[in-house]
């Protein structure tokens, strides 16, 4: 029997922090989301200040509870969901970061891992980690600010992802932990023998004195100290990207979700097989729970939300994003595939040097052509992702579970359905990496019995059938592979 207890959800992302209160139910009591800087030193370079995402965290806590009008006192736990990979450096005794956050996004290290490559240790990394050499990951990144910053004692220096910079903070430098899903993104942690790989560290030279401890993703690892006295238990850490595959209850094998952001980001639960992909998926790990730990595999669209951006900043064709439904009347592209490889092609392709076309058009073809066409590459792009899912991981896809500010395009939806020609469920609250997080602390404190009663919550807002015809379906999906090989061809 549920009782009336809220959950604080901490959902540090990449552009802002946002602080979510639930209740038991699910149910949203209390918002509050602050930005913050994004740091573009040079190209291709994009760090965060880890004192103002603290800052930020700080203020969204409190903005919450005023919100929803809740004391301190009567929170039960706290969840802590993050961007993935950004990685920060920072003195045990100061407290002080020793530089700027690098974040996911940055390429500041791929000369290091492009010297990792040539020496052939590729292969190691992705039988040890799941992942494959690249600046995205948090190895490079740290070995960068090693060789960046002067220190007399590396013991004094403590690394983590964001998530553990937070713990630290909340517990007022108690605590230096990461869960198993942050770990599995540095490309330092063993997904077989779940620890952090000594030969790896020795390979990077990272000091293993530097990384925290690996704690469940479901568990009270740490406890908050911020609040003049009170205590409050830390109970779950957790990746947003697996915090959202938790969030749509997708805990049977097979079950997927995707969620459509600036990028577009595929995980699909494999259980506790451990699928490594020949087709330039990254194995993952989904979640840890009493000592029992999932797996995933995951996909990476790098352009999906922000192709409608480029619509209406790049093209000017509309002046808000949500007026692109508007353009969307005609319901067929004529014949005009989009090929938005603005800064190259993710999962399966892996090109980093692809650039965006477009192809089929004719002296007919018009702006609403070309906007179909952009929304659909989305679609065609995370097919791409779960057609290689479904084959590696020899599973059949029940449902995909979707989120994120393009979910809620309804002929992006549809299309998506069509050519999947599976079922997708859109549900009603679309904040899926603060609810995730928040289940995960509620198994954690005793609030859900088990994911049963937590499946038996899931709201759902809509769901889309596929109705395209076999052959349809396979003349688009023939056609747009021509446009993504030529589009390769280019460079």
């Amino acid at each position: 029997m549920l009782t009336d207890k809220y959950i604080l959800s901490i959902d540090q992302g990449t552009t802002s922090t946002r602080c979510i209160i639930f209740d038991s139910y699910g149910q949203i009591k209390g918002l509050s989301q602050m930005e913050f800087t994004q740091i573009c030193p040079q190209s291709g370079w994009v760090e965060h200040n880890a004192l103002e995402i603290w800052e930020t965290v700080c203020q969204t806590m409190r903005g919450a509870l005023n919100n929803a009008k809740i004391n301190i006192n009567m929170i039960s736990g706290i969840s802590i969901t993050n961007q993935r990979e950004t990685t920060v450096i920072w003195n045990k005794k100061t407290g002080l970061p020793v530089y700027n956050a690098i974040c996911w996004q940055s390429r500041q290290s791929q000369d290091i891992c492009e010297d990792w490559i040539k020496k052939g240790y590729n292969e190691i990394v992705k039988e040890k980690t799941g992942l494959i050499i690249n600046p995205y990951f948090s190895a490079s990144k740290i070995r960068w600010l090693l060789d960046k910053i002067e220190v007399d004692d590396v013991s004094d220096l403590l690394f983590g992802t964001i998530d553990s910079f937070l713990v630290w903070k909340l517990s007022n430098g108690k605590y230096h932990v990461t869960d198993y899903t942050n770990a599995s993104r540095t490309m330092l942690f063993n997904i077989n023998t779940l620890k952090w790989d000594q030969e790896l560290l020795d390979l990077w030279n990272i000091p293993v004195c530097i990384l925290p401890e690996v704690v469940p993703t479901s568990g009270i690892s740490a406890y908050c100290e911020v609040f003049d006295g009170v205590i409050i238990p830390i109970a779950s850490i957790v990746g947003d990207q697996q915090a959202s595959l938790f969030g749509h209850c997708c805990f049977n094998m097979g079950d997927a979700k995707s969620t459509y952001g600036t990028g577009c980001f595929i995980l699909m639960n494999t259980k506790d097989t451990l699928v490594h992909s020949k087709n330039g998926l990254i194995t993952t790990i989904a979640w840890n729970i009493e000592g029992r730990t999932e797996y995933a595999l995951e996909g990476s669209v790098f352009v999906a939300g922000s192709a409608v951006q480029w619509l209406r900043d790049g093209l000017r064709i509309f002046e808000k994003s949500s007026d692109c439904e508007n353009y969307l009347r005609n319901k067929t592209s004529n014949g005009v595939y989009l090929v938005p490889a603005f800064v190259g092609l993710g999962t399966p392709y892996w090109d980093n040097d692809a650039r965006g076309a477009i192809f089929g058009l004719t002296r007919a073809s018009s702006i609403e052509d070309v906007v179909t066409a952009t929304i659909e590459s989305i679609a065609y792009q995370a097919s791409d992702v779960i057609d290689v899912m479904k084959e590696e991981a020899s599973a059949n896809m029940e449902y995909l579970g979707v989120d994120g500010g393009a979910s809620s395009n309804n002929y992006l939806m549809q299309f998506q359905a069509d050519i999947l020609n599976a079922k997708l469920i859109r549900p009603i609250c679309l904040e899926m990496t603060a609810l995730g997080s928040m289940y995960l602390a509620g198994l954690a404190l005793g609030i859900y019995e088990n994911i049963d009663e937590i499946r038996k919550m899931h709201q759902v807002q809509k769901v889309f059938f596929g109705h395209m015809t076999n052959s349809e379906r396979m003349e688009k999906l023939d056609k747009w592979h021509t446009a993504v090989k030529a589009t390769m061809q280019f460079k």
